[in-house]
């Protein structure tokens, strides 16, 4: 079945989350921001969907790169298209991202699970049909009533258990917060949820990336203090000699790494280097479904666990489909938002989490998103 179209739809949608100067997400105003539909078609009138940063799939991408592989290719040779695609890579002076490779691979496998009337998470594993989730929150911020101190973390907390997740992950304070990054404060906001919780929920911290050895050991060690689940990325990714050592002298397990460049090359040399505990992958930081499923096949293979990074359809679909994942991460969650809201995009979330803890994978063809295409005609403002 050949390709036949490539075609993005750049719309407009409503949302609460705005993006300091660093470029974290904290909730804001009601804005208008953009997104972009990648859209695969074959000559049977069969299509699959991605969506993504407009930024991932511009124009120059599509038809420089993208329209030039994909065209009259057969739909069903998934790594062959990746394997051009990737090749590509070098040649576009790095124009072409892992996370555009990502929404190409992405639609590939939804036009799959569409044509085939399977959910993507059946066609490559089917491991499990539920999942328990860990609330991940958004980062610290200056918000009084949000995430603005230690306490505050540990009310949320406890909504968040009441809400049913059996486990947390904080994401702490990072500049541009005036005190941030601060060890101490971050030890505090963890000593503060632990205490909120009590013993029996898990708990994890994502905070600074770019902490010294000596900072990450001392938070390390608190954590030890605090049964805390795993550290994540606490040091630049770049320095795996960094990690080896903090993993050599941490009980904790230390899990990495998350935005890593290198694809799944990059995560064997850390496994090969003792740079971690536990593995770490996302489909858009890797490039795509298929090679998300390879971190995770070689971390099974050294007897690791791959947790996998993010949200979405994507990365649920890789989560159902492998043993070595205790855990799906939703979020971003804050005291100022409800994740449940469903996007104007769409009819329904794609993550639905019931009072226990779990989320049900979605058994709608494809990667499962069950997408509002009047609301996406009527709000396009670009088509290429």
């Amino acid at each position: 079945m050949k390709i036949t179209q490539v075609n993005v739809e750049v719309f407009t949608f409503p949302t609460r989350r705005s993006v300091d100067a660093a470029g974290h997400a904290h909730p804001g105003e009601e804005s208008l921001a953009k997104m972009a539909m990648l859209r695969i078609a074959t000559e049977d009138g069969v299509e699959g969907y991605a969506f993504g940063a407009p930024e991932l799939i511009r124009p120059h991408i599509i038809d420089s790169f993208v329209r030039k592989v994909l065209i009259g290719q057969n739909v069903m040779d998934r790594e062959k298209i990746w394997q051009d695609l990737a090749h590509w890579q070098r040649g576009s002076a790095s124009q072409l991202t892992d996370r555009a490779l990502a929404l190409v691979e992405q639609a590939l496998w939804d036009w799959a699970g569409r044509k085939f009337k399977q959910p993507v998470h059946k066609l490559i594993g089917g491991y499990r049909d539920k999942v328990l989730a860990y609330g991940s929150t958004m980062c610290g911020d200056d918000l009084p009533g949000g995430l603005s101190t230690p306490e505050e973390y540990g009310r949320f907390a406890e909504q968040l258990v009441a809400r049913g997740y059996k486990a947390i992950k904080l994401h702490t304070w990072m500049p541009p917060i005036s005190f941030a990054p601060d060890p101490k404060m971050d030890v505090r906001a963890c000593a503060a949820v632990r205490e909120a919780v009590g013993p029996d929920i898990a708990l994890m911290l994502d905070g600074y990336h770019w902490y010294s050895r000596t900072d990450a050991l001392y938070i390390g060690r608190e954590l030890e203090k605090l049964d805390f689940a795993w550290f994540e990325e606490p040091m630049m990714e770049e320095s795996a000699e960094s990690y080896a050592w903090l993993a050599a002298n941490l009980d904790i397990p230390v899990l990495g790494p998350e935005s890593l460049g290198g694809k799944y090359m990059s995560r064997a040399s850390w496994v090969g280097q003792g740079a971690c505990d536990i593995l770490r992958a996302g489909v858009a930081g890797v490039g795509g479904i298929a090679p998300c499923l390879k971190v995770a096949h070689l971390a099974e293979a050294y007897g690791m666990h791959c947790e996998i990074h993010g949200n979405g359809a994507a990365n649920l679909a890789v989560v159902g489909a492998i043993k070595n994942c205790d855990w799906y991460e939703r979020g971003l969650l804050h005291p100022f938002l409800d994740y449940d809201d469903v996007p104007a995009y769409l009819n329904s979330i794609v993550d639905p989490m019931d009072a226990d803890g779990y989320v049900h994978l979605p058994d709608r063809p494809g990667l499962g998103e069950d997408i509002n295409f009047a609301y996406i005609e009527t709000n396009t403002v670009t088509r290429y």
